[in-house]
């Protein structure tokens, strides 16, 4: 049997080795880097599903084998992240996703200060209120308190709609510094939701402007038709935005007159919230 020394000497000798074993390694983190990345996607696609997928439509969607796919989720349901009903088969997003998503909230305890807000707001509007924060190129509703209203809106929690396309959106985006608005716009779709929906970039940073100047935001029939929705950005202690504050309702309620209304009274409850939170509204808002 060769002693320990002589492996080692043949080992250096036939630097080969060494380098197989590390290329080995690295396939190997980088597998481990794959798996991770599509088991995240995974997920994400899961969340932006309504009642449950097959696993034909969720491989679809990322573009994997559905035998990779259902490996995959099978590990993320062994850890708790995805559930499968045994009944219908379809996948859902599982209860440890749920306490993740709740953990970034609640660390920032960005809901909590904020709904005596929301319900406030709603009482002196009569109309729907949502809280959202900006997630990449959408805005992405994280509160809500419904108004009394038969006609009212209703979204659910943790759903997205693209940023150019919603009062929130415009109210988060009009409030980024220069290099990230920017970077916000190339990488935005800017998809076409209405016949209402502003897609060129020169006219969204016009509006930009316009919203700065009044202190609050609108999208009129932009992201669904018959919806309206006013909102001001909340900001933290560096004067840039955390999240928005909403008002939406349908347009025979939210006519041009009473926008003219709320507008300010949005723009306020978003600075109560930012003073609440220890943030700084801009020297130029």
């Amino acid at each position: 049997m060769p002693s320990r020394v002589s492996s080692l000497a043949e080992s250096a000798q036939t630097p080969g080795r060494r380098i197989k074993a590390s290329a080995s390694s690295a396939a190997s983190a980088s597998g481990g880097v794959q798996s991770l990345t599509r088991g995240l996607t995974l997920l994400e696609k899961l969340a932006e599903s309504e009642g449950g997928i097959t696993l034909t439509e969720i491989s679809s969607r990322v573009n994997l084998p559905p035998s990779t796919a259902h490996r995959l989720l099978n590990t993320l349901a062994d850890m708790g992240f995805v559930t499968q009903a045994k009944d219908s088969g379809l996948w859902y997003v599982g209860l440890k996703t749920y306490r993740v998503g709740c953990a970034f909230v609640s660390n920032r305890d960005f809901v909590g200060e904020s709904h005596a807000y929301l319900r406030k707001l709603m009482e002196a509007s009569g109309e729907t209120s949502n809280l959202s924060i900006l997630d990449g190129t959408y805005a992405c509703f994280i509160a809500q308190v419904q108004c009394h209203e038969v006609m009212r809106m209703l979204v659910r929690l943790g759903s997205r709609i693209p940023a150019h396309a919603s009062g929130s959106g415009k109210a988060m985006l009009s409030a980024l510094p220069e290099d990230e608005l920017a970077i916000v716009l190339r990488n935005s779709n800017l998809v076409q939701l209405t016949s209402k929906t502003i897609t060129d970039p020169d006219k969204l940073r016009a509006q930009f402007a316009a919203i700065r100047a009044r202190g609050y935001s609108y999208d009129d029939e932009e992201n669904a038709m018959g919806l309206r929705c006013v909102a001001a950005p909340i900001y933290d202690e560096f004067a840039e935005p955390i999240g928005a504050i909403s008002l939406a309702g349908p347009i025979a309620r939210l006519t041009d007159e009473r926008i003219l209304k709320l507008g300010p009274l949005v723009a306020h409850t978003g600075r109560e919230i930012t003073e609440k939170l220890g943030g700084v509204v801009p020297v130029s808002v």
